[in-house]
């Protein structure tokens, strides 16, 4: 068998010589042979095809540390391991996308004089339902943040109320620094809780600009307009089998497997943040999955529309539980009004 020489296999594999000492020293790559005088190393020809795998792998921003487990898996659950990677890539681009975005929004109006700040009129709710045992739910609404979370794990209440403590802490002065405390705290909140663990959504408020936390499948809702939109996207492995194509919509609402999580607050990971622009005569509503799962978004729609916050958010447990009430229910209901 006649062996290759660095520089020959370099250009065969399209890494540098720099790059193959490097995964030699990492023991991703080693040589077929070292001589034992000048050190040179030499490689044999079937390695080629381990070698592009590393350069295609690097090409994508794989870091070494995973590279070096894909390598060593079968072609079929290499290809998953590559797909779950460039999963999170995406997941991380767009969360970058939308902190650019609000970047770029926050700073184009940093120079525009503020004519008038809102006013947020709120109310907020929860409930047992019909089912459950207890209540791991907890929802707030103040002047400065409206928050929903629902726990889960045998320390579910103390998680969702943890969480959602730790938000009150924030000093949202500085709107965009303060979201990020925002994550931060609230993941730490949890974090020794054996286990347990919450979803989170918040909206904190600053002039007229509101920054959203958000985790797991509780969701917020903007109605501008007449319409309602769902401002977050839910963790969950139906909505990523959605985003692929695999589910509709419609086949996901009533997945068996709705509920099952893909993120939440545990420790392991804190929730994403953006910044929005708020106007007078929007409508949010907050709410746990006991609400959107089994309420009609379009008799929602209508409830937010037409009714004051406290009215609403009565309203809508009593719909939730005349559904079977089959989960805790939450939700928060805030207007907002040019001062």
């Amino acid at each position: 068998m006649e062996l290759l020489t660095i520089g020959e296999f370099a250009r065969a594999s399209r890494l540098s010589a720099k790059a193959l000492r490097l995964y030699d020293e990492l023991g991703l790559l080693r040589p077929a042979v070292v001589d034992p005088g000048n050190g040179y190393r030499r490689y044999a020809p079937e390695q080629l095809e381990q070698a592009r795998l590393v350069a295609w792998l690097r090409r994508i921003g794989m870091p070494l540390a995973d590279i070096r487990s894909v390598v060593a898996l079968p072609g079929a659950d290499a290809a998953d391991a590559v797909r779950r990677y460039w999963r999170r890539v995406e997941a991380d681009t767009e969360a970058k996308r939308r902190l650019a975005a609000d970047l770029v929004e926050y700073l184009s109006g940093r120079d525009v004089a503020m004519t008038a700040s809102l006013v947020v009129k709120y109310a907020v709710r929860t409930d047992r339902g019909l089912v459950r045992e207890s209540n791991q739910d907890f929802a707030y609404a103040g002047e400065r943040l409206l928050a929903v979370a629902d726990g889960f794990g045998k320390q579910g209440d103390a998680a969702s109320q943890a969480a959602v403590s730790a938000l009150q802490q924030v000093n949202v002065g500085d709107l965009l620094n303060a979201m990020e405390d925002a994550a931060h705290l609230a993941g730490q909140a949890v974090r020794d809780l054996d286990g347990s663990g919450t979803t989170l959504t918040a909206l904190l408020w600053s002039g007229s600009r509101l920054g959203l936390v958000h985790i797991g499948d509780s969701r917020a809702y903007l109605l501008r307009d007449g319409e309602l939109f769902q401002i977050t996207h839910d963790d969950t492995m139906v909505q990523s089998m959605v985003d692929e194509g695999r589910l509709t919509a419609a086949e996901a609402a009533s997945h068996p497997d709705r509920s099952l999580l893909t993120k939440a607050l545990t420790g392991n990971e804190n929730p994403g943040v953006q910044v929005r622009e708020g106007q007078a005569g929007d409508r949010y509503l907050l709410s746990s999955d006991g609400l959107h799962t089994v309420v009609d978004i379009d008799t929602v729609r209508k409830v937010i529309e037409s009714e004051e916050p406290q009215q609403a958010v009565d309203r809508l447990v009593t719909l939730a539980n005349a559904a079977g009430g089959p989960d805790n229910i939450s939700c928060v209901v805030a207007h907002l009004i040019q001062r």
